[in-house]
C-alpha cells in the first residue's frame, strides 16, 4: 500500500514539475509559419506571433512604446523573421533573387522601412542585422485598421502576383509580390 502512494505521489511530482517546467519554458510569443502558392509564386514567411497585452506598441521614445519610431524591430519575436521566395521577385517594387532572407522593419508614424537581408535564420536576433547585407528596402504606408491583438502576416491574391500583409495593433502594411 505504501508503495504505491509512493508510485503515486512520483507521478503527481513528475507531472507538476513537468507543467511549470513548460510553463516557464515556453515562449510568450509563438511561432508560426504562413505560405502561399499562386499567381506563379511560393512564398513563406517563419516569424514569432507577440501579443498586444494592452501595451502601447508602436510610438515616440517618450511615450514608452513596445516599438519605437525609427528603431531596428525583427518583425516579429524571438528570433528573426525569415521570408523565402521560390523564384525571383519584385518585392514592393525591388528586385529580389529566390531564397530565404531575414525581414526586419524600422517603424514610424506615416510608413515602415521593410528590409531584406541575406542573413537568415538568427536565433535571438536581437541584434541589428549587418546592414551591408541588406538586398532591398522599401517604404510602406502605415494604413489604419481595426484593432489586432496579436502580430499577424498572411497573403492575399493581387495578380499578377500578391500582397503580403501585416497587421498588428491598429496598422496594416501592404507589399506587393509579383513574380518575375
Amino acid at each position: 500500500m505504501k508503495k504505491g502512494r509512493f508510485v503515486l505521489f512520483g507521478i503527481l511530482a513528475v507531472g507538476l514539475i513537468g507543467f511549470v517546467v513548460y510553463q516557464f519554458l515556453k515562449p510568450k510569443s509563438p511561432k508560426d509559419m504562413v505560405t502561399y502558392n499562386g499567381n506563379g509564386v511560393e512564398l513563406k514567411v517563419e516569424y514569432s506571433r507577440p501579443y498586444k497585452k494592452g501595451r502601447v506598441i508602436f510610438g515616440e521614445v517618450n511615450d514608452q512604446p513596445l516599438l519605437a519610431y525609427g528603431q531596428y524591430w525583427r518583425l516579429g519575436a524571438n528570433a528573426s523573421t525569415d521570408i523565402t521566395f521560390s523564384k525571383n521577385v519584385l518585392f514592393g517594387g525591388k528586385p529580389v533573387a529566390a531564397g530565404t532572407y531575414r525581414m526586419y522593419a524600422v517603424p514610424d508614424a506615416d510608413s515602415f522601412e521593410i528590409s531584406l537581408n541575406s542573413e537568415p535564420d538568427i536565433s535571438a536576433a536581437h541584434n541589428k542585422p549587418d546592414y551591408s547585407k541588406d538586398v532591398a528596402k522599401v517604404n510602406v504606408p502605415v494604413q489604419k485598421a481595426e484593432e489586432t491583438e496579436q502580430l499577424t502576416i498572411g497573403f492575399s491574391d493581387s495578380p499578377p502576383g500578391v500582397n503580403m500583409e501585416i497587421k498588428w495593433d491598429t496598422i496594416l502594411l501592404n507589399i506587393p509580390i509579383i513574380p518575375q
